[in-house]
């Protein structure tokens, strides 16, 4: 029997009952060591494991597994999974050029089979690949094997991945999803160019990396990267798109701030477009992204925790929540 968008939503509200709660983080925030959070998130059936990273994998999975259970149309969630597919891609062209183990470093769910990309990096023919992804999976292996410069390959492949997002993202017709790639394009370019204007990047780079879109001058962009991050910290600050004024701000009080705006304004799309929503896609793909954030507030709390990071820093690092 098909599913229905009206069975999935109510599973997905009732489903959503179970995330964990700021009142959560505040206690997991208070914990002594590693193996209390384990216990707790344990007992609030987050996950399995004996360590964090099992128990964030073994949540990502169950996560999977229930999504594919009750969503009519698994496949607006594919384009999630490049993510995956890109690191694994990139992951294996390091790994098989230099002769190094790669199993246990490999994510999934993936939409492009393991054993499909090991064929194609071994053999350097990567034909077999998905049109959106062959060309740049190919010059990223000449670019790897003829320079040794890992972050331009890596570049090449993160473009293609962020323009295959903003296809899917208008193909799938969802408001939410196209706002949300945008978004995550925006700020990939945002992302790059600083980093490049602080580290005195030449324009070669800032060519491949950077990705076409509207509201974000290329040209303009690269030639103030290339004058410095003052010049181009003031010409960011002109733009509006995705809120950018308000990041610019954020980065200026420090680069932490920055980073955390971008994942709060990404989670608010989400609660602003998902949480409310009666009717197709949206609230299965908000209940995904508030998975994620989930993961990530256990990922900032368990690294404070290790790392003995007093309470009140760990808390201004946390990210909003779904909830």
């Amino acid at each position: 029997m098909s599913l229905s968008y009206e069975f999935s939503i109510g599973s997905v509200r009732a489903k959503e009952k179970s995330l964990l709660s700021s009142s959560d983080l505040e206690q997991m925030i208070g914990m002594k060591n590693e193996a209390e959070l384990v216990r707790f998130l344990k007992d609030k059936g987050f996950g399995d494991g004996n360590t964090i990273d099992e128990v964030i994998s073994s949540n990502t999975e169950k996560m999977w597994k229930y999504i594919k259970s009750i969503a009519p149309d698994e496949e607006i969630f594919s384009t999630f999974y490049l993510q995956n597919d890109i690191h694994n891609l990139k992951t294996l062209l390091k790994a098989i050029m230099a002769d190094r183990e790669y199993r246990d470093l490999m994510m999934y769910p993936v939409s492009i089979d393991i054993k499909v990309l090991v064929n194609a990096v071994e053999n350097g023919k990567f034909d077999k690949l998905p049109d959106w992804l062959s060309d740049a999976a190919q010059k990223a292996y000449k670019l790897l094997a003829q320079t040794n410069d890992a972050r331009l390959s890596d570049a090449v492949i993160d473009r293609a991945a962020i323009n295959k997002m903003l296809e899917e993202g208008k193909r799938s017709r969802s408001e939410y999803l196209n706002s949300y790639f945008e978004s995550i394009a925006f700020y990939s370019n945002v992302k790059i160019a600083i980093r490049a204007a602080r580290t005195n990047t030449n324009a070669e780079y800032l060519q491949t990396a950077l990705c076409d879109l509207e509201g974000f001058d290329k040209k303009t962009v690269i030639d103030k990267a290339l004058t410095g991050t003052d010049n181009l910290i003031k010409y960011l600050e002109t733009l509006n798109t995705c809120d950018c004024k308000k990041a610019v701000a954020a980065f200026k009080e420090n680069p932490g701030e920055f980073e955390k705006f971008i994942d709060n304004r990404l989670i608010s799309l989400a609660k602003k477009m998902c949480k409310l929503k009666c009717e197709g896609p949206e609230p299965l793909l908000g209940y995904y992204t508030a998975c994620e954030y989930e993961r990530k507030a256990v990922h900032i709390i368990s690294g404070g925790i290790v790392t003995h990071t007093p309470t009140d820093k760990i808390r201004e690092r946390l990210r909003d929540i779904y909830g």
